[in-house]
């Protein structure tokens, strides 16, 4: 079986030869259970020497493959090219900073070999700060509440995927991608199991609050149109309470006459009802933007440099 490990990089000219020896070693032991593998390294737009020392790689082992953008498109971006580019009976998607630990590898093909076409690894929270622990939690618990599919806690992108698999993620072709919910999405039988996060050796990770927000925005997002529903049954509500309010104000006008209007509860509801109104269109708009990015058409990368024979949304 040809194994191809999917790594997508970006800024990552401190550590990614530290991973490649690590994978390297896992290959060789794998090598006389009649396991072949394959490196896709992905190039994310870096602005270090990334590139540089893909293609070093590449000149010492012919087993390296590389594909650099043309600029930053993202790791959803770098993803699919990683799984458009693996050729590979099964592909191991991993980070290149190390934080996945390589030797994992081994147990991921074991499980695929029992019959799981995806086999997920569990990342352990233990001693991850407490603040963080639980905004995960909260996070998920309220995604999976909202989301057509389930996604599980400590769950990323390290995981092995069958063949089949990665053709049924590549039949998906919308431009706002979430990895995560695709995965979900497509199904087959699969399996988890947990480990013990590694610390990042080298490097700053390229992740921020911001970043991170706005991911987990793409999650809630992407596989649901339950916030467009929730602005339908907040209206309907607002409606009710406007229309109880007003009942309210014209019976006790008839029986008590008319008294000085509150200007406070004017006030207060004409805000309430503002920023109701603003964040259900940010909610609309979301959606909109999104409609606009998909009839665009537009390839979700484009290819710097590669030695792959035939890369695809490559522009010469």
């Amino acid at each position: 079986m040809l194994i191809s490990i999917v790594a997508p990089c970006y800024n990552e000219e401190d550590v990614v030869e530290h991973f490649h020896a690590a994978v390297q070693k896992v290959a060789d032991d794998l090598l006389p259970l009649g396991h072949d593998m394959e490196f896709v390294y992905v190039d994310d737009g870096s602005r270090d020497r990334t590139l540089t020392v893909l293609q070093q790689l590449a000149d010492r082992d012919p087993r390296v493959r590389y594909v650099s953008f043309s600029r930053n498109f993202g790791k959803e971006a770098a993803l699919l090219a990683g799984l458009r580019h693996a050729s590979g009976d099964s592909v191991v998607v991993m980070d290149a900073d190390l934080q996945h630990p390589p030797e994992l590898i081994g147990r991921m093909v074991e499980l695929h070999g029992q019959g799981y076409d995806q086999v997920l690894a569990r990342r352990s929270r233990r001693g991850d700060r407490l603040t963080r622990t639980l905004t995960a939690r909260l996070y998920y618990r309220l995604v999976n509440r909202l989301v057509d599919v389930e996604l599980v806690d400590g769950v990323g992108d390290f995981r092995l995927l069958s063949r089949r698999v990665v053709d049924a993620v590549l039949a998906l072709t919308e431009y706002n991608r979430f990895s995560k919910g695709l995965f979900a999405w497509v199904g087959f039988p699969s399996t988890i199991f947990e480990y013990e996060n590694a610390l990042r050796e080298h490097g700053r990770s390229s992740w921020t609050l911001r970043s991170l927000l706005n991911y987990g925005l793409d999650g809630l997002l992407s596989f649901n149109n339950r916030p467009l529903r929730a602005a339908l049954h907040l209206g309907m509500v607002l409606v009710t309470c406007a229309g109880l309010y007003t009942a309210w104000i014209v019976g006790a006008a008839l029986v008590n006459g008319v008294e000085t209007p509150g200007y406070v509860t004017i006030i207060t509801a004409v805000t309430a009802l503002a920023g109701v109104q603003m964040v259900m269109l940010g909610v609309i708009g979301e959606y909109t933007g999104r409609i606009y990015y998909e009839v665009k058409g537009r390839p979700h990368f484009l290819v710097k440099a590669t030695n792959v024979e035939r890369a695809k949304d490559l522009i010469p």
